[in-house]
C-alpha cells in the first residue's frame, strides 16, 4: 500500500482522547453496466480518512475530501467519495466479493467502517424454469412453477394474468409466496387465462414464456322427468322419459355425460269397449195399478276400459188395459202417487227397526264375550289403563296341552311365569296398527308385563328372563352383520376402557374406520403413523383402529444408563389380528451407529409390565425393525403399546436434541423473556414445546438447531452473550446457567428449558440482538443468533413445523398409498416368483436398501407385498417413486411389466411426477 499520511495543521480543532466516529458509513453497491459507482464516507473528529478495498489502500489520489465544522462541539467532519468501476471489480479474483472499508484517524487512534461490498448486477435472460400451460377441473388446485434467471441481486418474481398483475393480498384463493409458484387453492372458471411470470431487479426485467391455464367443468345429468303417457290408445306401444347434460353443462373442453339421455319402456293400453243393450225381458204381470214391465242391462257386452255405456233407458211401463183401469172412482195417476207414498213410509220404519235390533245383539255379544275372557284366565288388575296409558297387566295362561290356546277348564300355573320388560310386540298386524295409531297404547317407561313363557313364544319374544333394549355404549369394529367379529363379549368392557383412558391421558391421538384396502393413521406434526395394508382387514369387514401417543410420564422406566428414544405410542385395538403386517413408524432422537447404541423395542403387557419384543440388529421372524436416522419403522403383527430403548456402549453414543429459543413480553413492560429448550430431536415432543409456549404468548425467535449431545458425562452450559450495551442489560451472574448431564440425558415428562430475564432502559428500545450459546462441556456447541422486534406487530414469523400434515391425519384407500394398486400387483406378481438366479424378492429388498434379516420377509406369504409396505412408511413424506422406478429398472425387469400404465391409474393431486419417469 501507499504512504498517505501527511502533517495536519495545528488550527485543526480537536479533542484529545476522542477516538473518530463515524457518521455514514459505505454501503452495499451493485455496478449497473459500465456506471462506476460512488462510496461515501464521514467521521467526526478525524485528520484523514482513507479507503482500503480487499485489504490494500486505495491511492490518495482516487479519494476525493470535503471538510467542514460541527457547529455544537467545533470539531472538524472530513468526508470522502471513492469511485469504483466495473474493471477494478472484474480484475479482483478473491474468495469473497470485492469489498472497501474506510479507515479514519484522529490524535489517539484509528477507526474503522463496515465492509461495504460491490457487486456486478446482472440477469440472465432465460428463466431456469418456465410455468407450464394446465388443464384443471373446477375445484381442483393450480400449481403454476416458476424459477427466475439467475442474477445479482435476486430478481424478485411477480405474476401477471392477461398482462394484469396478481395480488394475492386481494384473493385468499391465491397464494404468491411459496418459493415464487403461483397456487391457486379452487380454481374457478374465472382462473382461466395466460399467466407470465415476471422477473426484475436493479438491472433490468424478463419475461417468462406464457402458460395457458384452462379451468373445465364435466357435465353432469339433471334428474329424469316423469314417464310420458303410452304413445299407443290401444293396445302394445311405449313411454319415455329423458334428462339433459346441464347439471352443470360441459364447460371448456370438460367431458360430456356418459349414458343414454332418453329411456324408453314398453307399455300396454287396454282397448276401451263400448257397452250394448241385451234384448228386452217379457213384459211383467199386469199390477193392480194397471201397468207392466219390461227390463234390459248393458252386459252385452258391458262398457270395459272406458268404453261408453249403453245409449237408452233400461226400464220401460205401460198401461196394460190400454188406459180403462181405473180404482175408488179416481184417476189411475192419483191412485198410483198415493200408493208410492205408502210405500216410502213402510221401508223407513222398516230400516229403523232393523238398527235398534242391531245394537242390542251387539251389546249382548260385548258382555258375554268379556264373562267368557275372564274365565279364560285374563285379568285387567287397573282400569285405570284406559285414561292414562299403560299400567301392569298379568297374563295368566295354562302351562298343560297347546300353550296357544286358552282352556278355562284347566287351573293356571303362576309359577313359570316370566318377566318380560319394554313394549310387547304383537304378531297381528292389526293389533300393531291399533297400536300405531291410538295414544293409549303409547308404553310408559317403567311397563312391566307377566306372561307365561308359551305366551312369550306365541309373541315372539326370547326365551330371556329379563330382556333389555338399551346397548351399552362404545364404539366396536363394524362389520356388513354388525356382529363383534372376533371379539368375544367378555373383551368389550375391556375395549370400552382401553378407549376412555385414551381419551382421559392423551391429547395426542386418532382414530378412523378401516376396511379391506387399508389406509393410514398420522398424528400431525409428532412423526408416528400408522399403516394398514391393502388385505389386512378381512373383506367385508371394518374397524376402528387408533393410535395414540401418552403424554404423561411413562410407566417405562430405564434401568441404569438405558434411555427412552421417542414416544411410547398406543394402537389398537390390542384384540384385533390382522393377517398381514402393519407398519408403525416411531421418530428417535438417537444418532444410529450401531458401534455406540444397542437399540431394543418394548411392549407393554395387559398387566403393565415392559418386556423386550427385540433388538433393532437381531436376526427374528416375529417382527422387524428398520431404524433410519430419525424414525424407527417396524412391521408387526399385533397392536398394543410400544417404546424405543436406547443402551448406549460408549462415551460416544449421541442423543440429538433440538435447541429452541422462544421469547414473551413480562407484566412488566420493560422486562423481556428468553426461554431456551433442549428437548429430543423428535417432532412430537417440539410440538409440546410448543403447544406450551403458545398457551403463555411465546413466539419463536429463531429456526431450531441440533445439538449432539454425547453420552460423556460432561454437563451442559447455555448462556447469553453480546447483549447491546446501553439499550439491554442482563442481571450480574445469571447470563450462564448449567445444567447436570443426568438431567439432560435421562427422559423427562417435562421438557428441559432454561430462562433469562432482560430488561431495557427504555420502552423506545424495541429490537433486541443477542446470541444464545448452548454447549456440551468438551462436546457439541450450537450458537442461535437473535435478531428480534419487541413490537408483535413487526416480528417475522418462524414456522413451527417444516411439514404441516394436519389436515391429512386420516387416509383410507387408494389415497393412502404412494404406489397405485395396480402396480403393486404387478410388482409382487413379478417379483414373488423365484426364477434360476435366485428369488427376485431378494434383490427387490436389497434394491430398496434392506439388507438384513430376510429371514423375515421369506415366512410372509408374499415378501413383496411386504417389502413394500416397508416402502410406503418410509416415504410417507416424500413419496419418492422415481428411485423405486430406478431399483426395479437396474433389476431389469421394470420396462416391460410397468410402462404401460395409463394416466387414470396415477392421478395429479396424489403423484407429482409423469410417465416419462416410468412410474
Amino acid at each position: 500500500g501507499n504512504d498517505n499520511s501527511e502533517a495536519l495543521p495545528e488550527s485543526i480543532p480537536s479533542a484529545p482522547g476522542t477516538l473518530p466516529h463515524f457518521m455514514e458509513e459505505p454501503d452495499d453497491a451493485y455496478i449497473i453496466k459500465s456506471n462506476p459507482i460512488v462510496l461515501r464516507c464521514k467521521a467526526m473528529p478525524a485528520m484523514q480518512i482513507f479507503f482500503k478495498c480487499n485489504g490494500e489502500w486505495v491511492h490518495q489520489n482516487e479519494h476525493v475530501s470535503e471538510e467542514s465544522m460541527d457547529e455544537t462541539t467545533g470539531l472538524k467532519v472530513r468526508e470522502v467519495f471513492i469511485n469504483v468501476t466495473r474493471q477494478q471489480v472484474e480484475d479482483f479474483h478473491g474468495p469473497e466479493d470485492y469489498w472497501c472499508q474506510c479507515v479514519a484517524w484522529s490524535h489517539l487512534g484509528t477507526s474503522k467502517s463496515r465492509k461495504a461490498s460491490v457487486r456486478i448486477a446482472y440477469l440472465r435472460k432465460n428463466f431456469e424454469q418456465d410455468p407450464q400451460g394446465k388443464e384443471v377441473p373446477i375445484e381442483g388446485m393450480i400449481v403454476l412453477h416458476c424459477r427466475p434467471p439467475e442474477g445479482v441481486p435476486a430478481a424478485e418474481v411477480e405474476w401477471l394474468k392477461n398482462e394484469e398483475p396478481i395480488d394475492s393480498n386481494l384473493d385468499e384463493n391465491i397464494d404468491t409466496r411459496a418459493d415464487h409458484n403461483l397456487i391457486i387453492r379452487q380454481a374457478r372458471l374465472s382462473d382461466s387465462g395466460n399467466y407470465t411470470c415476471m422477473a426484475a431487479n436493479i438491472v433490468a426485467k424478463r419475461r417468462s414464456m406464457s402458460a395457458t391455464v384452462v379451468v373445465y367443468v364435466n357435465g353432469g345429468w339433471s334428474s329424469w322427468t316423469e314417464w310420458s303417457n303410452c304413445n299407443a290408445r290401444c293396445g302394445r306401444g311405449w313411454q319415455k322419459r329423458s334428462r339433459t347434460c346441464t347439471n352443470p353443462a360441459p364447460l371448456n373442453g370438460g367431458a360430456f355425460c356418459e349414458g343414454m339421455s332418453v329411456q324408453k319402456i314398453t307399455c300396454t293400453s287396454l282397448c276401451p269397449v263400448d257397452g250394448s243393450w241385451e234384448v228386452w225381458s217379457e213384459w211383467s204381470v199386469c199390477s193392480p195399478e194397471c201397468e207392466h214391465l219390461r227390463v234390459r242391462e248393458c252386459i252385452s257386452p258391458a262398457p270395459r276400459n272406458g268404453g261408453k255405456f249403453c245409449e237408452g233407458l233400461g226400464q220401460e211401463s205401460e198401461n196394460c188395459t190400454d188406459g180403462l183401469c181405473i180404482q175408488d172412482k179416481k184417476p189411475l195417476h192419483e191412485i198410483k202417487s198415493q200408493n208410492i207414498e205408502t210405500a216410502s213410509d213402510i221401508a223407513l220404519y222398516s230400516g229403523l227397526g232393523a238398527a235398534v235390533i242391531a245394537v242390542a245383539v251387539l251389546v249382548v255379544g260385548v258382555t258375554l264375550y268379556r264373562r267368557s275372557q275372564s274365565e279364560y284366565g285374563v285379568d285387567v288388575i287397573d282400569s285405570s289403563a284406559l285414561t292414562g296409558g299403560f299400567q301392569t297387566f298379568n297374563f295368566k295362561t295354562v302351562r298343560q296341552g297347546n300353550s296357544l290356546l286358552l282352556n278355562s277348564s284347566m287351573q293356571p300355573d303362576l309359577t313359570v311365569s316370566r318377566t318380560y320388560s319394554g313394549p310387547i310386540c304383537l304378531q297381528d298386524p292389526m293389533d300393531k296398527e291399533l297400536m300405531t295409531e291410538s295414544s293409549l297404547f303409547n308404553p310408559l317407561s317403567d311397563i312391566k308385563v307377566k306372561v307365561q313363557s308359551s305366551f312369550m313364544v306365541s309373541l315372539g319374544v326370547t326365551e330371556r328372563a329379563e330382556y333389555h333394549g338399551k346397548a351399552h355404549p362404545g364404539t366396536f369394529p363394524h362389520g356388513n352383520n354388525r356382529a363383534f367379529g372376533t371379539l368375544q363379549a367378555r373383551n368389550k368392557t375391556t375395549y370400552i376402557q382401553n378407549l376412555s383412558s385414551i381419551s382421559t391421558t392423551s391429547e395426542l391421538k386418532t382414530a378412523a374406520i378401516f376396511g379391506h384396502l387399508g389406509g393410514r393413521l398420522v398424528i400431525p406434526n409428532t412423526g408416528v403413523s400408522l399403516l394398514i395394508p391393502h388385505g389386512a382387514i378381512p373383506e367385508e369387514s371394518s374397524w376402528e383402529i387408533y393410535l395414540a401417543i401418552t403424554q404423561k410420564e411413562s410407566s417405562l422406566q430405564p434401568e441404569g444408563t438405558d434411555v427412552l428414544l421417542g414416544p411410547e405410542v398406543t394402537c389398537g385395538p390390542s384384540e384385533v389380528s390382522v393377517s398381514t403386517p402393519f407398519a408403525l413408524t416411531i421418530p428417535h432422537c438417537a444418532e444410529v451407529n450401531s458401534e455406540h447404541w444397542n437399540i431394543h423395542l418394548k411392549k407393554r403387557t395387559q398387566q403393565g409390565k415392559w418386556e423386550e419384543v427385540m433388538s433393532v440388529e437381531e436376526e427374528t421372524t416375529s417382527c422387524y425393525c428398520l431404524l433410519d436416522p430419525y424414525a424407527c419403522h417396524i412391521l408387526l403383527n399385533s397392536f398394543g403399546t410400544y417404546a424405543l430403548i436406547g443402551e448406549p456402549i460408549s462415551d460416544c453414543a449421541v442423543r440429538q436434541l433440538k435447541v429452541a429459543v422462544f421469547g414473551c413480553l413480562s407484566c412488566n413492560s420493560l422486562d423481556y423473556n428468553l426461554r431456551v429448550y433442549c428437548v429430543d430431536n423428535t417432532p412430537c415432543a417440539f410440538q409440546e414445546v410448543v403447544s406450551d409456549e403458545r398457551l403463555q404468548g411465546g413466539q419463536l425467535l429463531e429456526e431450531p438447531k441440533l445439538l449432539h449431545f454425547r453420552g460423556n458425562t460432561f454437563s451442559l452450559q447455555i448462556s447469553v452473550l453480546d447483549i447491546p450495551p446501553f439499550l439491554w442489560r442482563i442481571k450480574p451472574f445469571t447470563a450462564c446457567q448449567e445444567v447436570p448431564f443426568s438431567r439432560v440425558w435421562c427422559s423427562s415428562p417435562k421438557p428441559l428449558h432454561c430462562a433469562f430475564s432482560l430488561e431495557r432502559y427504555t420502552p423506545a428500545t424495541t429490537q433486541l440482538s443477542c446470541k444464545i450459546c448452548v454447549r456440551q462441556v468438551k462436546g457439541h456447541e450450537q450458537i442461535l443468533q437473535i435478531q428480534t422486534s419487541i413490537l408483535e406487530n413487526e416480528r417475522e414469523t418462524i414456522a413451527f413445523f417444516a411439514h404441516d400434515d394436519s389436515s391429512f391425519p386420516a387416509q383410507m384407500g387408494p389415497k393412502a398409498f404412494k404406489i397405485p394398486y395396480s402396480i403393486r400387483q404387478r410388482i409382487c406378481a413379478t417379483f414373488d416368483t423365484p426364477n434360476a438366479k435366485g428369488k427376485d424378492w431378494q434383490m427387490l429388498a436389497q434394491k430398496t436398501s434392506i439388507n438384513r434379516n430376510l429371514s423375515y420377509f421369506a415366512t410372509q406369504s408374499s415378501p413383496s407385498a411386504v417389502i413394500l409396505d416397508l416402502w410406503e412408511a418410509r416415504h410417507q413424506h416424500d413419496g419418492d417413486l422415481d428411485s423405486l422406478a430406478c431399483a426395479l429398472e437396474e433389476i431389469g425387469r421394470t420396462h416391460s411389466k410397468i410402462s404401460d400404465i395409463t394416466e387414470t391409474e396415477i392421478e395429479e393431486p396424489d403423484f407429482s411426477y409423469s410417465r416419462q419417469n416410468g412410474l
